[in-house]
């Protein structure tokens, strides 16, 4: 059976940018839609939630009160698309303070181990810390030791 892990940190402390030789930009629908969907399922092939996505499936979380292409960041290298963090903001809790998210992660498997992961990441932390949020969470399947890693690099636990 699957076991996904509730991960988060503070954000209250400064988070730097980690330099890098790649571009990052921000999602634009009218210009990333297909191309981000080709990568995103090439990625998450085998991925019970998040692989073989149609253009519905993004179209419909980009129609989500939650949704902001300016939180939703790609890595570019020579004009295609090789990673992105997507950043979600969690405002409907009672009681609570707003909690950021790293909603979806991904490195095109040819760009793994140069850094983008880490990068892209904390490009997402840094936006959610400027919209003044106090911590940010993330969920990972336990057998993701790869990306536990990763996030606990970053300051997750």
């Amino acid at each position: 059976m699957r076991k996904i892990l509730k991960l988060s940190r503070s954000l209250s402390d400064p988070i730097k940018h980690i330099e890098n030789r790649y571009q990052f930009i921000t999602f634009e629908p009218e210009i990333h839609c297909e191309a981000w969907l080709e990568l995103n399922n090439r990625i998450f092939k085998n991925h019970p939630d998040q692989g073989n996505w149609a253009f519905a499936d993004l179209e419909n979380r980009m129609h989500e009160p939650w949704f902001d292409p300016n939180g939703f960041f790609l890595c570019v290298h020579n004009g295609i698309i090789v990673g992105f963090c997507w950043t979600k903001i969690h405002n409907e809790f009672v009681n609570a303070d707003p909690v950021g998210e790293l909603y979806v992660i991904g490195v095109d498997v040819q760009y793994a181990n140069q850094g983008i992961g880490k990068a892209i990441c904390t490009e997402g932390l840094i936006y959610l810390r400027t919209k003044g949020l106090k911590s940010a969470i993330l969920y990972v399947d336990e057998e993701n030791e790869a990306g536990q890693g990763l996030y606990k690099s970053l300051g997750f636990n």
